[in-house]
């Protein structure tokens, strides 16, 4: 969150005794507040469950500021314009990239290589200040949920103000200049910022019910936030100089708000949309009040803590949350525990504003006062290579991880070409029993860097139907005479690379029906929007008709119930859900269909490990990252139906021995990691099991894979 400067041009007061000039201390407590609700919300987010909205508290401060300043002094020229980039340039930029420069640093020396390219793709787009559009498009991946935290997940928000500072000051000079042409400037400004307001607000609303991920991070959701503070700004400057009556018990209701969202409102709400109102509108009614009084909250917001905690904010925001992320690798290394406990995050916070006192003292304070950047030009040079080494560093660390991936990805192809190979499940086969070679199949393989991206091909080539599930795409691969369909969400598309490689073999063409998150199911799912849950049933109906009557001999389905169904608990889903799939499994045997449900592999997702990032760690006690079948364990509703559908045509296979040999699910199998995340199996372990699964189908006794 960016912390606009306080020591701006305060509107003309009324105040017999006013304050120093343009210094507003019940705004510097507000900033203190909204620092220090985010702080405790990364540290306690059980607790503090909605801290995150001290990160609207800071869009609206920034609103106001920013607006008041450039209502005060509109831009008339381009000159003005990049004069008041020029300042921000100054007063954002060399802390913040002070911080890319060395989580950077940290990451490659402390963080697990399988984290490396997504940091430093991070770093790279933080660097530009559009890394919040980076966010929005990973949140929609389904497989990106499971993700490690990112050490700069928080300069999203620092994304969406510099976005906002680029547009606002053009479109409020361009209202003014537009404004005094018709003889009217107040009314054309506060025109243009109420219908930002309006439009941004109306969107924002709409577009959080239709996509939630993404309308937490991206701009036009968050302006009217900022246009919030703009509205106040040109209230108080424009329509009533003077302070309101009831000033303090106004301040205090909005300060009360403030509070009470921080422990009301919750992740799993609609935000920002209307829920946000309530941090907006509570900072909008403190700034607004500007109370004074003995009884305002002027007194609290003044305290000399407080106050020191307002001066620093900015840069509090910007080094506690790396702390947070980095710490525990490093106390992994060191051998401690990876968990924080209390006493290292009350390190974590003193950490914090210790080096945020010294980020302040000598570099935000230092770059904004130096004569070296005294011009707009020299400002733009510094900004352009400043950003341009940070960038460099992002894409060096990507490029880094890249070459050991693809050395890797060339060592697994030459060890896979082997017929005497022990790689992967091939160790669990009676004959390496026999082989020399096997003798020592714990040795790590695949680098966990590899396998974050040892995917199936559905993924790159667009295979995939996504909420609202209106594009239906198909995938085919093989070119044989017998036809099977794939059929299911991710954890059917995982088995791709297995099938893949026994087409050519046993004369098969495979067409994919795979869907993100959406089970093919009777039954509506929980998916967030009611255009989720409709696309989803739609798209299965479209499956059983497109699969029953497109000349299939086979139909091979597997299933993650990765939601509730919708309106039900967990519980009630166990119960139900398989009631979903017993008409389409019987549509397919009543087709003539051959039909192989593969049960759900067991998993460690319900323990949230994520497999490659745990492997990187524990490289020498991999066991940390093991578990049983039982823990491993998860429901499987489709395989719950099938047990029930009394065909020839129908069977079932259970893949947990592949997985869990001698009654231990392992991460790593013949030196292989054996899941990309926290559920999905990579493509080099699903091709080793080409074997196990072939033998298996042949015992189904299905005509299809006789």
């Amino acid at each position: 969150m960016q912390l606009t400067s306080t020591h701006v041009e305060k509107p003309p007061s009324t105040d017999p005794k006013p304050r120093r000039s343009g210094f507003r201390a019940d705004i510097q407590g507000l900033r203190a507040l909204a620092v220090g609700i985010v702080l405790l919300y990364h540290l306690w987010p059980n607790r503090f469950v909605g801290g995150f909205v001290g990160v609207d508290v800071f869009f609206v401060i920034s609103g106001f500021l920013i607006t008041s300043h450039l209502i005060k002094s509109p831009p008339k020229s381009w000159r003005d314009v990049t004069d008041f980039w020029a300042r921000r340039i100054r007063r954002l930029l060399p802390a913040s990239l002070l911080v890319l420069f060395v989580v950077g640093v940290a990451t490659y020396l402390v963080a697990p290589q399988s984290i490396w390219v997504d940091t430093g793709r991070q770093i790279f787009s933080a660097a530009l200040y559009v890394v919040n559009w980076d966010f929005a498009s990973s949140s929609v991946d389904y497989l990106a949920a499971d993700n490690a935290q990112s050490p700069i997940q928080h300069f999203w928000s620092l994304s969406v103000e510099e976005q906002f500072y680029f547009v606002w000051p053009m479109l409020i000079g361009l209202a003014f200049l537009v404004g005094k042409k018709v003889g009217r400037p107040k009314q054309i400004v506060g025109f243009t910022v109420v219908a930002v307001f309006l439009a941004s607000l109306t969107f924002s609303v709409w577009y959080t019910i239709v996509q939630p991920a993404i309308a937490y991070f991206i701009t036009p959701t968050r302006m009217w936030e900022m246009a919030t503070g703009g509205l106040v700004a040109v209230f108080v400057i424009y329509v009533r100089p003077k302070r309101l009556p009831f000033s303090s018990l106004i301040g205090w209701v909005g300060l009360a708000g403030i509070v009470a969202g921080t422990f009301l409102i919750r992740g799993d709400m609609p935000f920002p949309g209307y829920v946000a109102l309530v941090p907006v509108v509570s900072t909008a009614l403190v700034i607004l009040a500007d109370s004074r009084g003995r009884f305002s909250v002027l007194p609290l917001l003044s305290l000399r803590p407080v106050q020191f905690l307002g001066d620093i904010s900015y840069s509090v925001y910007l080094w506690h949350w790396p702390l947070i992320v980095l710490v525990p690798y490093l106390s992994e290394k060191l051998g401690t525990t990876e968990n924080l406990g209390r006493l290292d995050k009350a390190v974590i916070i003193l950490v914090s504003i210790v080096v945020a006192w010294a980020s302040t003292t000598w570099v935000e304070n230092r770059f904004r006062k130096t004569s070296v950047l005294s011009t707009p030009k020299r400002t733009f040079g510094f900004a352009v290579v400043a950003m341009a080494l940070v960038g460099v560093l992002g894409l060096s660390q990507m490029w880094v991880s890249d070459r050991i991936v693809e050395q890797n990805k060339d060592n697994l192809e030459i060890a896979m070409s082997d017929p005497n190979s022990c790689l992967g499940a091939a160790a669990l086969l009676p004959s390496a029993k026999n082989n020399p070679k096997c003798d020592d199949t714990e040795s790590l393989q695949m680098e966990p860097a590899a396998a974050k991206n040892d995917k199936s091909k559905a993924y790159a080539d667009g295979c995939w139907a996504s909420e609202p599930y209106t594009d239906r795409p198909e995938c085919t691969y093989g070119d044989g005479e017998k036809q099977v369909a794939l059929v299911g969400n991710s954890h059917a598309g995982h088995w791709l690379p297995t099938l893949e490689r026994l087409a050519e073999k046993n004369d098969w063409t495979i067409t994919t029906f795979l869907a993100s998150n959406c089970s093919i199911s009777t039954l509506p799912q929980d998916l967030g929007t009611p255009e989720g849950v409709k696309g989803c049933q739609d798209y299965s109906d479209w499956v059983v008709d497109r699969t029953t009557s497109g000349g299939f001999d086979a139909v091979v389905t597997s299933e993650r119930q990765s939601t509730p169904l919708d309106g039900m608990s967990w519980e009630e889903t166990e119960k139900k859900a398989p009631e979903g799939h017993e008409n389409i499994l019987q549509s397919w045997v009543d087709a003539k269909l051959d039909v192989v449900v593969v049960r759900d592999t067991p998993y460690p997702g319900g323990d949230d490990i994520q497999v490659p990032d745990c492997v990187a760690k524990h490289e020498d006690e991999l066991e940390e990252c093991s578990g049983t079948p039982e823990s491993w364990h998860w429901m499987d509703p489709l395989a719950a139906s099938a047990k029930k559908v009394d065909s020839k045509h129908m069977s079932i296979i259970y893949p947990e021995d592949w997985f869990c040999p001698d009654g231990r699910c392992e991460p790593v199998i013949g030196g292989v990691i054996t899941y990309f995340d926290t559920a999905h199996i990579t493509a080099t372990y699903a091709e080793t099991l080409a074997p196990q699964f072939n033998d298996r189908l042949r015992k189904t006794g299905l005509d299809t894979f006789d």
